[in-house]
């Protein structure tokens, strides 16, 4: 998996040398105390996994803890706000996902432009979603399931991490293309979601494959697809929902912002250490991180 690198930024041309020795000076410095790594989601999600590993790495390479602080709710709205706040000084930082860009695009109120108020960093992390049920549920393909719930037309109840999260909005998008009536129950959180699914409180999930794929190993769940456009190596029999709904791929982001303003020389040495971390984190792809 290919991950893009945000492109260096530039000091202005012909910028006074002595202003920009200070600056030069303070990057080389940073971090000077511990940096909070701000997550909108619980404990135990793919993206706080993702984090707590990032930051283990960034305090080993830069010498100052990188301290995980989950903020969940409202898909990532109330973390990322607090960010936009906090000094741009590299001391703050957001771990970014999809729901950032769906916010931004259902919520007309929000207190902040995410594009305008948040930096990009770095990309970390893509993340396919699979769709699974309750073993309860007595089909075993796509084609079954869309069958069995166009029979049952709101009979079913398909989870996810809230409102506006992406496991909602790929429930959205399958409804759209295949016309089924599921009912969606949304939860705060991946973790208490895929709690009743196992119990079978709820049917269907699309679920990010990292918190699932253990679940599905255990035929605990059955996995009927992934969203991505091709098949995974971490589950090579499972067909792609594609295959079936032609033109239905959904896959995540996920990556770290800091607040508008913080210098581009500490962007510049973040974006350095985490690219060089995910080049070297050959473990993703076995974990259903990996090519998408």
């Amino acid at each position: 998996m290919k991950l893009p690198r945000r492109r260096f930024l530039h000091l202005v041309a012909g910028a006074a040398a002595l202003p920009t020795l200070p600056r030069i000076a303070g990057a080389q410095a940073y971090p000077t105390r511990p940096v909070r790594v701000v997550v909108g989601f619980p404990a135990g999600q793919t993206i706080d996994i993702v984090a707590r590993l990032m930051g283990q790495w960034l305090s080993e390479r830069l010498g100052q803890p990188f301290i995980i602080d989950n903020r969940p709710g409202a898909s990532g709205t109330i973390a990322t706000e607090l960010v936009v706040r906090a000094p741009a000084d590299g001391h703050t930082l957001l771990m970014v996902t999809t729901g950032n860009y769906i916010s931004a695009t259902l919520y007309q109120r929000l207190s902040y432009n995410f594009v305008h108020d948040i930096d990009p960093v770095a990309s970390v992390d893509l993340s396919p979603l699979v769709v699974e049920v309750h073993p309860s549920v007595p089909v075993r393909t796509v084609p079954e399931f869309i069958a069995y719930a166009k029979a049952n037309p709101g009979k079913l109840n398909f989870a996810s991490a809230g409102i506006g999260n992406s496991t909602h909005m790929a429930g959205e998008l399958f409804k759209m293309m295949t016309g089924v009536n599921i009912v969606h129950v949304p939860y705060r959180g991946s973790a208490p979601a895929l709690s009743d699914l196992l119990g079978g409180q709820v049917q269907v999930m699309f679920d990010l494959m990292p918190s699932s794929i253990d679940h599905i190993r255990a035929r605990e769940l059955r996995a009927l697809a992934v969203t991505t456009r091709t098949r995974l190596e971490a589950l090579p029999d499972i067909p792609t929902v594609g295959e079936f709904v032609p033109g239905y791929e959904v896959i995540t982001v996920g990556g770290i912002g800091v607040p508008k303003g913080t210098p581009a020389e500490i962007i510049d040495k973040l974006n350095k250490e985490v690219t060089t971390q995910v080049v070297l984190d050959s473990s993703r792809k076995a974990q259903g991180f990996g090519e998408v």
